[in-house]
């Protein structure tokens, strides 16, 4: 089977290339380590494939990112920006045609053909031609989404958001952070762990926001008024590096951030790095790199050719595989950078204070559930969650979490559908509870959490339905790429742009939005923007509330 999550950003690098009009002299910027030639369209200078660290290749692959020290010279940073190694299937499936995608996905040939590399960090920047040093603008710091496994920022242009922000009055620069993926930043393992060599994408993320405080305010941008951003993988970065370090998001004595949005993401309950399951996803890539009989297996992945070790890291789950969201390559509890699971990170209060927005698409589940059709009855239900995901709950835990969500289509995924859409016996009852467990319920967990132990800190949240009687997906999972970066010109996309923008600039929604309904914060209520096709309304945080009050009971038992 094709992996089906890339669909929205393959929306987003069609519609999104920029036109060919209209072009000025070339931006030019003088960093203290190179000088940075970007290209102007249409109002919009873009500079792109920015080096923020030096390459992780060689001894540097599987070792935390360095800083750049030395001298890059001129940086054309006009082209397309090489993306981080992609896993997109996987060969451990019987499937001959996903053996044969993988295989040929996995060639030179193509790798080099899409730009594909071990020598990938970089950020991409854009910002209005009106701005210039000492402009001092509101900085977005962009976390793309894929599963820990794909995405980069290839396939997102902010040009349209930038253009909206301008003609609103509400300029803002963007930055996108290129960030390691799959076996290349998120292998987990008793090595790794020892190695001091875990989370390393996360590494990655935090070395991209010390080089904006580092650098932005050459660009126009103010470093003390960052906002970081992200969907899926990319949201619930966002939440790590909230927690990062326990909540120490400083840098030279001052914060990199001082706001959050989280698009479909937040608190991911998860065993330390060293645990069970991610020593056999280690063990399995050491064994298909050739590096089984070594004494030192970690130094081994290090001096494989890239083919080799690329290979070697699809030799896992995919995503798009039977096992879903329970994902072969995720951040994990590390001591250091991730000291606890997510949850108990929030519970303590270890995690940056700032104001933040979270929310979720409603049919979250959907796009996760599409592959489990050989489960039919409940009993199915139970041994695929008890086995694939939750190997610390007991089966009456997860029998009772099950119970909560009734063996019926017309209660499941995509909601408000009736019998519609159950492409097979158990889909939409499984596209409930993933979407749940993953996304909307937690973001509820977590919501709860934070006013409890910071209630002096504003939130925001909210539920989008605009997608509603999308056939078998509904307002699915990523939906949201579409309408935040204005793929979508219509109702929607205009609302929570405004309603962003807004963020971004004054870290209150409601400050700066004209024309639009007040949007009360969380705890003012418990209530969630809801945004429809053509309108918008408010809606009690208190659907599926038996599920709800199941999982934040469980959720330390409820790790992956």
């Amino acid at each position: 089977m094709r992996c089906l999550m890339p669909l929205a950003p393959c929306f987003i690098s069609l519609i999104t290339a920029a036109p060919t009009l209209e072009k000025r002299a070339s931006p030019t910027v003088s960093l203290d380590y190179a000088t940075i030639v970007g290209s102007s369209l249409l109002g919009i200078d873009s500079f792109k494939g920015i080096p923020y660290a030096q390459p992780p290749v060689g001894s540097l692959r599987l070792k935390p990112p360095q800083p750049i020290t030395s001298n890059l010279g001129t940086i054309q940073a006009t082209g397309t920006p090489r993306a981080c190694p992609q896993f997109l299937t996987s060969t451990n499936t019987s499937a001959i045609p996903n053996d044969v995608i993988t295989e040929v996905l996995d060639t030179g040939f193509l790798q080099a053909l899409t730009d594909t590399g071990e020598d990938c960090l970089t950020v991409n920047l854009q910002r209005p031609s009106s701005a210039s040093a000492g402009s001092k603008l509101p900085v977005v710091f962009w976390m793309f989404g894929g599963a820990f496994e794909f995405g980069s920022t290839q396939t997102y242009d902010a040009s349209e958001l930038i253009t909206t922000s301008v003609t609103q009055g509400k300029d803002i620069i963007y930055v996108s952070v290129n960030y390691r993926l799959g076996g290349f930043g998120f292998l987990p393992g008793a090595e790794i762990l020892k190695d001091g060599s875990a989370n390393l994408g996360h590494l990655d993320q935090r070395l991209g926001l010390k080089w904006v405080a580092d650098n932005i305010a050459k660009f126009g941008g103010d470093p003390s008024k960052v906002t970081i951003w992200g969907e899926s993988a990319g949201s619930i970065s966002v939440f790590n590096q909230m927690s990062l370090y326990n909540g120490n998001n400083t840098y030279k004595g001052q914060p990199l951030f001082r706001a959050a949005v989280m698009d479909s993401g937040s608190v991911v309950p998860a065993d330390p790095v060293d645990y069970p399951k991610g020593q056999s996803i280690y063990d399995t890539v050491v064994a298909h790199a050739g590096c089984g009989a070594a004494s030192d297996t970690l130094a081994c992945l290090r001096t494989v050719d890239y083919e080799t070790y690329l290979q070697a890291t699809t030799s896992v789950p995919c995503f798009t595989d039977y096992q879903s969201v329970a994902l072969s390559y995720l951040p994990r509890p590390d001591g250091v950078a991730l000291t606890q699971s997510a949850e108990i990170l929030a519970q303590n209060g270890q995690y940056a204070k700032v104001p933040f927005i979270i929310g979720d698409q409603e049919d979250e589940g959907t796009l996760f559930s599409l592959v489990q059709s050989n489960i039919s009855t409940t009993e199915q239900l139970v041994d695929y969650l008890k086995t694939i995901y939750f190997a610390d709950a007991t089966i009456e835990q997860v029998q009772d979490l099950v119970a909560t969500y009734p063996d019926d289509p017309s209660a499941g995924s995509p909601f408000n559908t009736g019998l519609l859409n159950n492409i097979y016996p158990q889909y939409k009852r499984i596209a409930a509870i993933l979407g749940d467990l993953t996304f909307t319920l937690t973001r509820r967990v977590f919501l709860n959490i934070a006013s409890s132990v910071n209630p002096s800190i504003p939130t925001w949240s909210y539920l989008a339905s605009y997608g509603y009687g999308t056939p078998i997906l509904g307002t699915f999972h990523a939906s949201d790429i579409l309408t935040t970066y204005g793929i979508t010109p219509d109702f929607a996309s205009a609302t929570i742009q405004s309603f962003y923008l807004s963020f971004f600039n004054t870290m209150d929604p409601n400050d700066g939005t004209v024309g639009l309904p007040t949007w009360p914060k969380w705890s003012q209520g418990n209530q969630l923007m809801n945004f429809q096709a053509v309108s918008n309304t408010l809606l009690a945080d208190t659907f599926r509330n038996d599920s709800y009050a199941f999982i934040a009971a469980a959720k330390s038992s409820l790790h992956i």
